[in-house]
């Protein structure tokens, strides 16, 4: 489907979870259960995507849903030859726990 990219990341029961980026709305996508989605919204420039908000639903919280979110973003940012801004504080923090990702983050 044209402005969709999808990816995976391992949910902790070895299912994999797609992550959807949905590039009309400016956001990667998790689907969760009853229609509920995480989200990594972002803003385009250039060649870089500047990552400004993260969110999950509350109900969600604490169960590394961010977390794997974050990863396959990551993930797919680096598969597709871009560059990340870290706008977003979840992001920032993510990031700081994995340094691995530095070839992408740019600033």
């Amino acid at each position: 489907m044209e402005g969709r990219v999808t990816g995976t990341a391992a949910a902790e029961d070895g299912n994999e979870i797609g992550v959807v980026e949905n590039r009309h709305l400016n956001r990667f996508e998790l689907k969760l259960a009853d229609d509920a989605i995480a989200a990594a919204y972002y803003r385009i420039d250039g060649n870089r995507l500047v990552l400004i908000h993260t969110e999950v639903p509350s109900e969600y919280s604490g169960q590394g849903i961010a977390t794997r979110l974050a990863t396959e973003v990551f993930e797919q940012i680096r598969a597709s030859g871009r560059k990340a801004v870290l706008r977003c504080p979840f992001m920032v923090h993510f990031y700081s726990k994995h340094p691995e990702y530095s070839d992408i983050v740019d600033g």
